[in-house]
């Protein structure tokens, strides 16, 4: 069946994930899947929680034991991604596991892009909600697209 027929159950068959974006299926370039996310997500919070942990812990007062401050925790790590994606091509855990963010056709994203693109991760949600190329609304919104690198 080629890309964009309807199979027998009336659904849309769309190919493979960056497809109708001009990527490869496979390799260097291709659309960076879910798991090597999910990794790059954790390597970014659990750093910004150490960071936070060093530098803004706070005691409980119930248990008396030290906490990462969860403000600190949360601004370092949207600073750590407006910062490194424009300069390094994605956060600390994109680079670590191989990816980079590019704008959509490829090329630097610029500066407001990792911005909106933040703010939009920072709710949550956008980052939820995906399309068939397994861009989160947030990367729509920002024109970019996170690929195997």
């Amino acid at each position: 069946m080629t890309a964009g027929t309807t199979d027998n159950t009336g659904h849309l068959d769309d190919g493979y994930a960056g497809e109708r974006l001009g990527l490869p299926p496979t390799g260097a370039g291709s659309i960076a899947r879910l798991g090597r996310r999910i990794a790059a997500l954790a390597i970014d919070l659990t750093t910004a929680t150490v960071i936070a942990y060093a530098f803004f812990s706070t005691i409980d007062e119930v248990t008396g034991f030290r906490n990462a401050n969860p403000l600190a925790s949360n601004l370092i790590f949207l600073a750590v991604q407006i910062l490194f994606i424009p300069t390094l091509g994605g956060s600390p855990g994109h680079r670590l596991l191989g990816m980079r963010l590019v704008r959509v056709g490829g090329g630097w994203t610029g500066l407001w892009r990792p911005l909106v693109r933040t703010l939009l991760l920072a709710l949550v949600i956008p980052a939820l909600i995906w399309d068939a190329d397994q861009r989160g609304l947030h990367d729509k919104a920002a024109g970019t697209v996170l690929i195997r690198g």
